[in-house]
């Protein structure tokens, strides 16, 4: 009994004292949550994300940042009004709006092109941002120096990139020294090394808190051919990956505790897929994205069957019987992610949109796996609660 004693004396301690391989800094969840959705606050969890990012507003043709519709004026209004009410339930919640994404980042290139421009495009943020009362702005320009959704597009782009993002900081600096607040600056990088080599990342860096990587759409509509679309480890010709795209951005000079890792909550479907590999890496017609509720409802009908690709980190869903192929995140997959971030000492995960995944499946293993200590201390309160009961 003795010798049992100290063994668990022994135990407890060196459990207790080992060092952890793993960063157990606190993580940042971003959530994107689109402004012409039907935007219900009861049903947006906050006391497991971080931030929200509104998506979208835009650059217009007057370079001034505008809601990306002016008839949706009043609605953006109101749904800034809802964002801001579930603070109550997690009062170190940010509230960020979005400016630009892929169809609405035409106006960017023109609006940076002279200093006059910039300090117009400024004032307009720094205007929009005190209107609704946010937290900072995240910058979805896509892409400078890059042709992005047929937009405009000049060498310049690289420079007046970070300029851009230059003056924003300093005016946020300013206005925060009156208001005694750090207001945010973020960006969303595109998931491919092309985006790195032709922006200045090392320097753009310095203006902000934190970068969010695209890292999906590896594989997407201009497919003749299946693939993963957001794998954790490269794995078929195209060698793309979220880790790939994570060690290009350090490769680029961006630190990785200011990395956030982007996960989708959707994925994509193909049709009449040769059925070798269970249709992994095969032709197919690409069909359509699907939101994850959907795919998780699929994944439960005897017509699909999961596979896991060990190499790539990612499952994947295929459908002999008509041929159909999908690619998707599910917890497990997220899991390995948060492991990854986790282990990299990123800075956190961003997800792309909230309205994906209503079974709140994947928001669960995301925050699980980033917060491990608080899930573990809220189970343990949960067992407490149970045994006063039973007592």
């Amino acid at each position: 009994m003795k010798y049992l004693f100290l063994s668990l004396i022994i135990l407890v301690f060196g459990c207790s004292t080992r060092k952890s391989d793993q960063d157990d800094s606190p993580k940042v969840i971003v959530a994107y949550v689109a402004g012409w959705k039907n935007i219900k606050e009861e049903h947006i969890p906050a006391e497991r994300i971080t931030h929200i990012n509104y998506a979208f507003a835009h650059v217009d043709s007057a370079g001034l940042i505008v809601p990306m519709e002016q008839k949706h004026r009043e609605r953006d209004s109101l749904n800034f009004i809802k964002l801001h009410s579930i603070k109550e339930r997690n009062k170190d919640l940010k509230i960020l709006v979005s400016i630009g994404g892929w169809t609405h980042s035409k106006g960017f290139s023109d609006a940076v092109l002279t200093e006059e421009g910039r300090k117009k495009l400024t004032q307009s943020g720094i205007d929009y941002l005190l209107k609704h009362r946010l937290d900072g702005l995240d910058f979805d320009w896509e892409y400078p120096a890059l042709q992005g959704d047929n937009n405009p597009v000049r060498p310049e782009d690289r420079e007046n990139f970070v300029l851009m993002l230059k003056g924003f900081r300093e005016a946020l600096d300013s206005l925060g020294k009156v208001n005694n607040t750090h207001y945010l600056t973020t960006i969303a990088s595109g998931g491919f090394r092309k985006y790195l080599e032709v922006n200045n990342l090392a320097e753009a860096q310095k203006y902000l808190d934190f970068i969010n990587i695209m890292a999906y759409d590896f594989y997407t509509a201009g497919d003749q051919k299946t693939g993963h679309h957001a794998n954790l480890f490269p794995n078929g010709e195209k060698g793309r990956s979220a880790a790939t795209t994570v060690e290009e951005h350090i490769e680029f000079g961006v630190p990785a505790d200011k990395i956030v890792l982007g996960i989708p909550f959707y994925g994509r479907m193909w049709e009449n897929v040769n059925p070798v590999s269970n249709g992994l890496f095969q032709a197919g017609t690409y069909k359509m994205g699907l939101p994850f509720h959907q795919i998780y409802a699929l994944s439960m009908t005897s017509k699909f069957k999961r596979f896991w690709d060990e190499k790539a980190q990612a499952p994947y869903l295929f459908a002999a019987e008509d041929s159909t192929w999908i690619t998707y995140e599910d917890p497990e997959s997220i899991q390995k992610k948060a492991k990854f971030i986790r282990e990299k000492g990123l800075k956190g995960g961003m997800f792309w949109e909230m309205s994906e995944d209503n079974t709140r499946l994947l928001l669960k293993a995301l925050y699980e796996g980033l917060y491990p200590h608080e899930v573990y201390t809220e189970r343990k309160n949960e067992e407490k609660i149970v045994s006063l009961n039973l007592n």
